[in-house]
């Protein structure tokens, strides 16, 4: 049962404008970037609903961004699904599970989703403190985000030989890193893609097999 903003129970036609206003939403996001951000008010133009109907929904601009972003967490898996390898797996199941990670996440950046998700934080503050007190929805389901990443991702090293604490360290930089190289092959280059992200792949199974000192 899907409650709306006003504390209503939405009804079938309820449901498919709350879908299609996220669904508007998400185009929107994917196709204006922080130069030319995505509005609410635009969003409801380009749904064909008033902006009422938006605040009964979702109450508010937050409550509309938070969903975007519930949504399209639901819908993907972060990580592919993998059994846990043994406790004698070699560093070459270690590149095996890195390769996928990254070959997972690369996939998934190259979508109007992810463009959604990417423009729709570059519009936000980037100050933690600002964003919470602005955007509280949304900044849950930020942190929410945060959360399901890092349990598929930690989940999937389970077992195998790698350090703990360089584990966190690829964690965190991840995201950013295939963000950024995502971002230099869209533009026009003649590096070569593929041996891209090997190269990522191979420098960060050395990182985890290195003890710190």
């Amino acid at each position: 049962m899907v409650i709306s903003a006003k504390g209503t129970r939405l009804n079938r036609r309820g449901l498919e404008t709350r879908r299609h206003v996220l669904e508007v939403a998400i185009m929107c996001l994917a196709a204006h970037d922080a130069a030319d951000p995505a509005s609410a008010s635009q969003i409801a133009r380009e749904a064909g609903v008033t902006w009422g109907t938006v605040q009964h929904q979702f109450g508010d601009v937050d409550g509309l961004w938070a969903e975007v972003l519930a949504l399209i967490l639901d819908e993907w898996e972060l990580l592919p699904s993998k059994s846990a390898p043994s406790s004698s797996a070699s560093l070459e199941s270690t590149a095996d599970r890195v390769a996928a990670i990254v070959d997972r996440f690369w996939n998934l950046l190259g979508t109007p989703r992810a463009r959604a998700v990417n423009n729709l934080r570059t519009m936000l503050p980037g100050d933690r403190a600002e964003l919470e007190s602005a955007y509280p929805r949304t900044a849950g389901a930020i942190a929410d985000w945060d959360r399901v990443w890092t349990a598929s991702y930690e989940g999937s090293f389970i077992g195998l030989p790698v350090n703990s604490e360089r584990l966190r360290r690829v964690r965190i930089f991840l995201p950013g890193a295939l963000r950024g190289l995502r971002a230099e092959f869209e533009m026009s280059t003649y590096a070569d893609e593929p041996e891209g992200r090997r190269g990522l792949v191979e420098a960060i199974v050395v990182y985890l097999a290195t003890e710190d000192r």
